[in-house]
């Protein structure tokens, strides 16, 4: 099975595969996805990769796929990258392996890194600072960037608010700060051939984010972890002008649906000549799919 980029509907750019298809979910992992599941009035069950490409085949969607690994953050121990990667490899007609590693693992994750990309299939990777507890732009997680760069692959970084934490106490030990996407311009501009995607958008920061894509040729934007009903309207008139090239269809499942995503994209303004950009031909180009 291959990607055949021709008879797609759209390519999601941001999809978790949260649990496990081997090991138990993990009990501090647990909690976060229950606050997650109230803040966004979702399904607590986590559905497993089989049935994740099930849907989107269903669909005709491609998807990206990643773990988030916060093992040094929150303690909690991440799916493996490498069972994603197994399980993109047998999917691949729909599913697309990222991979995530907790920045300061350093030197040992460039490794990982490394091996995922040459010797497993990994086409992207996917860091989110508030759950890993370390600023974008800590030289600590520089050999990982470096490995991406020379690869030439996208780095999904998570911005603005987290459901993740949200309600517990104390927002679960979380610091938002990290979720700025102002943090993450150092990193466009040490690698400059890292292209950058700032995931979600970015609220309280929208306009950061919209300024950071509109100055860096290597950062974009994805527009999931929304019901596109409630963007902020700049995000409807730059993807309708200035960044029509720059924003990418993410829906943020489990927590969001990509049929309910589409659905609300219809009816908020995306002029009707952008939107094939938004749900496919913008992340085809920025995943190295088409020219």
């Amino acid at each position: 099975m291959t990607l055949d980029l021709a008879r797609l509907a759209g390519i999601d750019v941001h999809v978790h595969a949260e649990v496990s298809c081997h090991d138990p979910e993990d009990p501090v992992m647990a909690q976060f996805f229950d606050a997650a599941s109230a803040y966004f009035k979702a399904p607590r069950e986590r559905p497993k990769m089989p049935e994740i490409a099930q849907i989107y085949r269903e669909q005709n969607i491609a998807f990206c796929l990643f773990t988030v690994d916060c093992e040094s953050g929150v303690g909690a121990k991440r799916v493996s990258n490498y069972e994603v990667a197994e399980f993109a490899a047998a999917n691949s007609d729909v599913c697309i392996p990222f991979a995530s590693i907790d920045p300061r693992k350093g030197r040992m994750g460039a490794r990982e890194a490394r091996d995922l990309i040459e010797n497993h299939g990994v086409r992207g990777f996917k860091f989110h600072a508030i759950m890993q507890d370390c600023h974008p732009a800590d030289r600590v997680g520089y050999p990982i960037y470096e490995v991406i760069a020379e690869h030439g692959l996208p780095a999904i970084f998570h911005t603005g608010h987290s459901g993740m934490g949200t309600g517990m106490r104390g927002g679960g030990g979380l610091r938002l700060k990290y979720g700025r996407p102002m943090l993450v311009d150092d990193v466009a501009v040490d690698f400059p051939d890292m292209k950058i995607i700032l995931a979600h958008p970015s609220w309280p920061w929208v306009d950061e984010s919209l300024s950071m894509a509109l100055h860096k040729e290597n950062v974009f934007i994805d527009l999931s972890g929304w019901s596109p009903k409630y963007f902020p309207p700049q995000i409807v008139r730059y993807a309708n002008g200035q960044l029509k090239h720059k924003m990418m269809f993410g829906s943020d499942f489990p927590l969001i649906r990509p049929d309910k995503w589409i659905e609300a994209a219809k009816r908020i303004g995306f002029k009707d000549e952008v939107m094939p950009g938004i749900m496919k031909d913008n992340a085809a180009r920025v995943l190295g799919l088409a020219g």
